[in-house]
């Protein structure tokens, strides 16, 4: 039901989550806050250290929650799609699977098993077909990353091959 459709009593209630959302935010800014605390004795001789930005960011977080609560208030937040749980389940499978993964199966299995969830989620679910895609894309990327730019990336029997 759009906010057209909706009687005039319900036009008149608060939007509970926008509300939701204007808490998250402001727990979001709390802990980059509490996090900035503690860089604040790294400072130089200017005003300018470590702290800056992030304080920015808790700051600019704050408005955003202040903004989203006004909203909330009068009702402004556009009309919500129904969600989705399947294509959500595969995504957040697939990180939960490559956070498994990571340190037995190494970097290129372990986001090869992520990219083939995300490409499920989003609607390609031949995970015969894209697994192997995703593991060559990663290998390439792992290569990449600890021979040119010379990061660690964890190595798992895939990568021992390259090495």
């Amino acid at each position: 039901m759009n906010l057209d459709q909706q009687p005039k009593a319900d036009a008149r209630r608060p939007d509970w989550a926008a509300f939701a959302i204007a808490a998250i935010l402001l727990v979001i800014a709390g802990v980059i806050f509490w996090d900035v605390s503690h860089l604040r004795s790294m400072g130089g001789y200017s005003g300018i250290g470590p702290a800056t930005i992030p304080d920015v960011i808790a700051a600019v977080l704050v408005v955003l929650a202040i903004w989203t609560v006004f909203a909330g208030i009068r009702r402004d937040f556009p009309v919500r799609e129904k969600q989705e749980i399947g294509p959500v389940v595969w995504v957040v499978g697939g990180l939960a699977a490559q956070m498994l993964l990571l340190n037995t199966a190494g970097f290129s299995i372990a986001t090869g098993a992520l990219f083939a969830a995300t490409a499920a989620g989003f609607g390609r679910p031949k995970l015969w077909i894209s697994f192997p895609i995703g593991v060559v894309f990663c290998l390439i990327v792992w290569l990449i990353f600890t021979q040119l730019l010379n990061l660690s990336l964890p190595a798992g029997p895939l990568e021992q091959l390259f090495v």
